[in-house]
């Protein structure tokens, strides 16, 4: 594993064990050369997704696309990193399991909405404003008040 930090080619692992889930193993690494410390996790892939684009372009599926915008909406929230993993992870694997191989942008984001729902409701209307595009305050004001929130 390259190390994120120096880019050398060799780290080591300090530690491994696996989620709360089961789904994923969580290595805690560092490096030879720089001596920083990071954390990976492996998991299982079960089948290639391709994602259908509003413009029908077909791209790869992103897992850390995925995470990164979910992260963004969870930014300075208190919520448990294993726990925004395991909705990451769920929503992968619902997606691994659908039995479809193009998977539409609009699913994707349904999906992410109802777990930061469930999660996080500020993180819900944060991750909201950019999925459905909101230009005002007006939009957050509605949004909110359509949603029980």
């Amino acid at each position: 594993m390259r190390c994120p930090f120096c880019n050398h080619p060799d780290t080591g692992v300090k530690d491994s064990r696996t989620t709360e889930d089961n789904a994923t193993i969580r290595r805690r690494r560092f490096c030879i050369e720089c001596g920083s410390r990071f954390t990976t996790f492996e998991r299982v892939q079960l089948r290639d997704l391709m994602v259908l684009k509003k413009s029908g372009v077909r791209v790869p599926f992103d897992r850390d696309k995925l995470a990164r915008s979910i992260e963004s909406a969870l930014h300075k929230r208190t919520i448990d990193p294993e726990r925004t993993e395991r909705v990451i992870s769920s929503i992968v694997r619902q997606l691994e399991t659908s039995g479809e191989t193009e998977i539409p942008t609009t699913h994707i984001g349904e999906m992410a909405m109802e777990a930061l729902h469930n999660l996080d409701a500020v993180a819900y209307v944060r991750f909201a404003s950019i999925y459905k595009e909101f230009s005002d305050v007006k939009d957050f004001v509605a949004f909110i008040k359509n949603n029980s929130l």
